[in-house]
């Protein structure tokens, strides 16, 4: 396995891939991997000839009173999961490599990054989409890999790339629990068990709204309404929101179609702000 910390040398690599032919997998994190990164580059592994990870806390994805500077970081750690996984290269860029002096530009989607967690963290999805053009740019991949958890990134990717004539792939994979049912995520490193036992509500609030729609249910309020208040049995979380869209474009349903429509939730669990969601 290949570490590169360089744009010019990873991109570099990147177009000798290419000119021989070779596919290329990118699986973009912000680091603290975890066992559904590990799913992520297995995904990717069957798919292309060379797996790429990138690893890059990325400052513009935070709000100024988010939590940039606490984000875990553990790059020994991430090393040996990629190499055990099966990952080709890790792309870690520091800050001034992706965001040189004078940096100016920023690309910004206008519609799916609005809404859900858009409207709370106005600035996110553009810190999202200027990296991924950065990345698709710098590693030239044939395919970007996403976790299921992150339903909205990976809509407003595929509308980035279909909009900018990337010629990508957006592969999303199934979200990876632990035995409570909790998606797998880089924040859960820090949870108290307290938070931990909180944590477990959103899952069964999940849970609780696929089973009135497995039930016959298609009424949308009733079942944001079940998993509201399934979330609210917890006195320590604090619901951003609740809401039923389209899994391809996270767009808000008028009806809930099984197999296509999302259940998806933000919540605050104390300081620390989580997202899940599952397929009715």
């Amino acid at each position: 396995m290949e570490c590169i910390e360089s744009v010019h040398q990873m991109q570099s690599l990147a177009i000798s891939l290419r000119l021989r032919g070779r596919l290329i997998a990118l699986v973009p994190t912000q680091g603290a991997l975890h066992p559904g990164h590990t799913s992520l580059i297995a995904a990717a592994r069957k798919q292309a000839d060379m797996v790429v990870v990138a690893i890059f806390v990325n400052p513009a994805q935070f709000g100024p009173s988010e939590d940039f500077s606490r984000y875990p970081r553990d790059l020994e750690g991430d090393f040996k999961l990629c190499e055990e996984a099966g990952a080709d290269v890790v792309f870690v860029p520091s800050v001034e490599e992706m965001y040189p002096r004078r940096f100016s530009t920023h690309v910004v989607e206008e519609v799916i990054s609005k809404g859900l967690c858009g409207v709370s963290r106005p600035s996110h999805f553009r810190g999202v989409t200027t990296m991924l053009a950065k990345l698709c740019n710098i590693v030239r991949p044939d395919m970007l890999v996403f976790g299921q958890k992150t339903a909205q990134r990976a809509a407003v990717a595929r509308r980035m790339i279909e909009d900018l004539n990337f010629s990508v792939q957006v592969m999303v994979e199934p979200t990876v629990r632990d035995e409570a049912g909790i998606a797998l995520g880089s924040r859960n490193l820090n949870l108290t068990q307290g938070q931990r036992d909180d944590m477990a509500v959103i899952y069964g609030a999940l849970v609780a709204g696929k089973a009135l729609v497995d039930s016959g249910i298609r009424n949308i309020d009733r079942v944001i309404a079940e998993a509201t208040h399934t979330l609210s049995e917890r006195r320590r979380v604090r619901v951003i929101y609740v809401s039923i869209v389209d899994c391809e474009t996270i767009e808000p349903e008028r009806v809930i179609e099984p197999g296509r429509s999302l259940l998806i939730v933000a919540v605050w669990i104390e300081e620390v702000r989580f997202i899940d969601n599952i397929v009715l």
